[in-house]
């Protein structure tokens, strides 16, 4: 009795065990056939996306070649019908089906009338800011280095024909007309541009340069000069803003910024042939700025100071005499070189000056730009700026002393 229960015993347990081993079977199979259903179920629905996908850029591409085939005998009996045949070519390097998908955009959009068609609206440029931020201060200059025009222009090769720049990435608030009176200087003009092409960019001017030469060797006049370059540089562009400066005088720091102010500017306050101070209260010579508007109300620069001095006197003179007040740069930045050289022959010190000077109030409303004469010899565009040689007329006989 005892054995066949222990033998009753040993087969219920085994029974047991193949039960179990069954029922683990069956769980796993039927998890494996979940598995192998979904995997089915994806590729399917895969498989149907990339169906549709291609019907539908066929069906497109089937209605463009048919709208242009329909058209083309619409269209044959136009004098000035100009036919395009597009097609796609699905064998051309580095395709994929992203590109097929644009490029198929864009038959439509060609196939699509031209009156129907609205170029994109162009981002608006902002306006430059008022201190730019590729800047760098205080600069080295020297004159020691050999200067040459080709080394100035490959330095610069975003200066268009005739010194002309406008920033691409912004929109400068104006336009300004640099004006140098010039004779017999051109390697002073050569360290000039080495200089101030690259400042004037980094300041995000919208510029253009204008040397005006006197031709002939009478007397230099540099106040009509300047006349002459602003009544010039209008004609060749809507300037509003007119910097005039002397062609020997470098500044030493780019946060000296060349556009005009709410009252005029005199730029060039600490010379380092002044020690870099200001020689006296009422000086403005070297370089200076007013917009259009101040240049007019003071009727530009007297057109009678013929050979040195005086007539930077007389336009300080102008200014205060209409109510208005020189402005200047910090005198840490308002610094500059002038190179180093003798005074030209025929620039002589004008001895009538003092006797002008204390005269401008009489003057200025009947010497300026309003009585202006001279004669345009040449206007020459170089790559670096634009040359005007001009015939402005004789001194008048100086009075006999005694």
């Amino acid at each position: 009795m005892g054995l066949a229960r222990v033998g009753g015993l040993t087969d219920a347990r085994s029974r047991a065990a193949a039960t179990a081993s069954t029922m683990t079977r069956l769980m796993l199979g039927r998890t494996l056939e979940r598995i192998c259903k979904g995997v089915l179920l994806l590729c399917l629905v895969h498989f149907v996306i990339m169906m549709i996908l291609y019907f539908d850029v066929y069906s497109q591409r089937f209605d463009i070649f048919s709208r242009f085939n329909n058209g083309r005998g619409a269209n044959a009996s136009r004098a000035a019908g100009a036919h395009h045949y597009y097609y796609y070519n699905s064998t051309r390097p580095n395709a994929t089906f992203a590109n097929f998908l644009a490029t198929a955009d864009q038959l439509l959009a060609s196939g699509r009338p031209e009156a129907n068609h609205t170029p994109p609206t162009p981002k608006p440029i902002p306006p430059c800011p008022e201190v730019p931020p590729g800047l760098v201060g205080r600069l080295l200059i020297e004159f020691s280095s050999m200067m040459t025009f080709e080394r100035v222009l490959r330095e610069n090769p975003n200066v268009t024909e005739g010194g002309k720049y406008t920033p691409h990435d912004c929109r400068a608030k104006q336009k300004v007309a640099i004006i140098i009176p010039f004779r017999h200087r051109e390697h002073h003009l050569k360290y000039w541009l080495h200089y101030l092409h690259p400042i004037l960019r980094r300041q995000k001017i919208d510029y253009g340069i204008y040397i005006i030469n006197q031709l002939g060797e009478d007397t230099f006049n540099r106040a009509k000069l300047l006349n002459v370059g602003y009544t010039e540089a209008l004609k060749d562009g809507e300037y509003d803003c007119f910097i005039f400066s002397d062609v020997d005088l470098i500044p030493m720091d780019d946060r000296n910024l060349y556009h005009c102010y709410d009252q005029p500017r005199h730029f060039a306050i600490a010379m380092d042939k002044f020690g870099f101070r200001l020689p006296y209260a009422g000086y403005f010579g070297g370089v200076s700025g007013l917009s259009k508007k101040q240049f007019l109300k003071i009727n530009g620069f007297p057109n009678e100071y013929w050979g040195w001095g005086g007539e930077d006197d007389d336009i300080y003179n102008r200014i205060t005499l209409n109510g208005m007040k020189v402005s200047r740069p910090d005198v840490k930045i308002g610094r500059y070189r002038m190179i180093k050289h003798e005074r030209d022959k025929h620039n002589e010190p004008n001895p009538q000056r003092f006797i002008k000077i204390q005269n401008t109030k009489n003057t200025m409303r009947k010497d300026g730009i309003s009585s202006l004469m001279y004669r345009v010899v040449s206007v020459k565009r170089y790559a670096l700026y634009t040359n005007i040689s001009v015939e402005i007329g004789k001194p008048p006989p100086r009075p006999l002393r005694g």
